[in-house]
Formats: C-alpha cells, sequence, structure tokens
C-alpha cells in the first residue's frame, strides 16, 4: 500500500540539542512518550539512512524488548507518522528511514556552521561558531531514557566543547582576551582535565597583562591532573608555562584586522 503523503508538507524543525522537540509551521508537537522521543532521535542521529528494525529494538530498549518487539515498534512508527507526517518515515524491507533536510535539524546545523568556520577569518569564525553554538538549547538528548543516550549524548557534548574552543581560539585572535577570562575560569571547572582549555585561560591572561595569574592557573592545572589523573600537564601546556616565564614575545599576537566596511 502507498505511503500518505503529508497534508502540505509542513515546514518543520527537529530539535535534539536539549531536549527532544518537534516544531511544524513554528508551533510545537508535542512527542508524547519516552519510546516515541527515544525513537525520534535515533532516527533523526541517523537521519538519510535505512535503520534495520532489530537495532533500533536495541536502541529503545536495550535487553528487555517486549514480546512483540516488532509490533510495538510498528506502533511507535505509527504514532510519529501521524506527528510529523507518513512520508516523513520511509519503509523498506531493511527497516526506516525518517525524511530531513540538514536545515530541519539542529544538529546538522550545528555541524555545517562548525565546518564553514574552520574555513573563515578569525573575526567571521568567532561569529559562525557563536551562531552554531546558540542552537544549544541544554544539555544533548535531554530528558531521554534509552540504551543509546549515553554515547551519543556525549558524543554530542564532545563536539559543543570543541566549538567553544575554537570560538575562544578566535576570540584570542581578535584581541578579546580580556572578555574570554571570565568565562574560561567557569570552563575549566566544569573540564577541569581539558588541557586547550586551561592554555586559552593562560594565554588570555597573560595578553591581559596578568602574568602571575597565568602561572597561577598553571599550577592550577598541574594538581588537576596530577592529583586527580596520576599525569603530568602535557607537552604544549608545559611550554606555554615556560614561554609565559620567559615573557615570549610570540605570545602577544596582533589582532587581526576586521574586514572593512563597505562605502
Amino acid at each position: 500500500m502507498p505511503q500518505v503523503v503529508s497534508e502540505d508538507r509542513r515546514q518543520i524543525e527537529f530539535h535534539l540539542l536539549g531536549g527532544v522537540e518537534v516544531v511544524a509551521n513554528g508551533e510545537p508537537i508535542a512527542v508524547r512518550g519516552a519510546r516515541q522521543r527515544a525513537l525520534l532521535a535515533f532516527l533523526l542521529l541517523r537521519v538519510g539512512d535505512t535503520v534495520p528494525r532489530d537495532h533500533l529494538i536495541d536502541a529503545i530498549w536495550g535487553e528487555s524488548p517486549p514480546e512483540r518487539a516488532r509490533n510495538a515498534l510498528q506502533v511507535q512508527i505509527h504514532g510519529l507518522r501521524r506527528l510529523i507526517g507518513h512520508d516523513r518515515i520511509e519503509t523498506d524491507a531493511a527497516g526506516y528511514r525518517i525524511v530531513a533536510s540538514r536545515d530541519e535539524l539542529d544538529v546538522s546545523r550545528f555541524q555545517d556552521l562548525v565546518r564553514r568556520a574552520h574555513a573563515e577569518q578569525p573575526v567571521s569564525a568567532a561569529e559562525t561558531l557563536g551562531a552554531a553554538l546558540s542552537l544549544w538549547r541544554g544539555a544533548a538528548l535531554a530528558g531521554l531514557d534509552a540504551p543509546f543516550v549515553p554515547s551519543e549524548a556525549a558524543r554530542l557534548e564532545e563536539e559543543r566543547t570543541a566549538a567553544l574552543e575554537a570560538r575562544i581560539d578566535a576570540d584570542l585572535l581578535c584581541g578579546r582576551e580580556v572578555e574570554v577570562v571570565a568565562e574560561l575560569e567557569a570552563l575549566v571547572e566544569q573540564h577541569p582535565f581539558r588541557e586547550r582549555l586551561w592554555r586559552q585561560l593562560m594565554t588570555a591572561l597573560y595578553r591581559a597583562g596578568r602574568q602571575a595569574d597565568a602561572l597561577e592557573a598553571y599550577r592550577r592545572a598541574s594538581s588537576k591532573l596530577r592529583d586527580e589523573l596520576g599525569i603530568d600537564p602535557g607537552a604544549e601546556l608545559r611550554e606555554l608555562e615556560q614561554a609565559v616565564l620567559r615573557q615570549d614575545p610570540a605570545l602577544a599576537l596582533t589582532p587581526p584586522l576586521a574586514p572593512p566596511t563597505p562605502p
């Protein structure tokens, strides 16, 4: 039997960077039930791919699937189709595939902006990365409880933190060291073992004329790494401490000029 096409192919946005959310024509759609939200999220994380039924059952129910798991899965798929449109979830012999463009999924928009920023000059890159990070409404996949959630959420959160670090690098290249110090102080508390953040904090403090505070940041980082992980700071962090001690001129980068404003 041919699938029913949704009435007008509503403009839909799918949000995973926070709680699972669907917005159609500007209005939120309630995705009720933990299983249904988890199924939608798992399909969206593999947008464009056909996901085998058994993979979906494992992802949603884990080691405790219902007796008639394939029937239970079909019920959840039917419910999702009623919410977002029958043509949004395709079926074939292998499994199910969700249909969504990259512009409709916040994860894809975030990743596309991050990728674009890597090819831009610092001023533009900082703006583009800021736009990417603004798509986050909270913790990735917040509120979901399914076997796949911990690993997928950790992967997305790693991408978020890496984008944040890249944005701070761009800000530092633009001479915004004073503006980012407070943010970095909060970030090293949240991520005490990320040496890149400690290097950024040391660099920002040094360029803000706070050499002693930059060296104190190194001591704090060293203590965290040695006391809690039993490791020494990495080579880059150690080299930065030496550069701060000798007041290496290379630490004082000249900020790039912003593009000229058209007349």
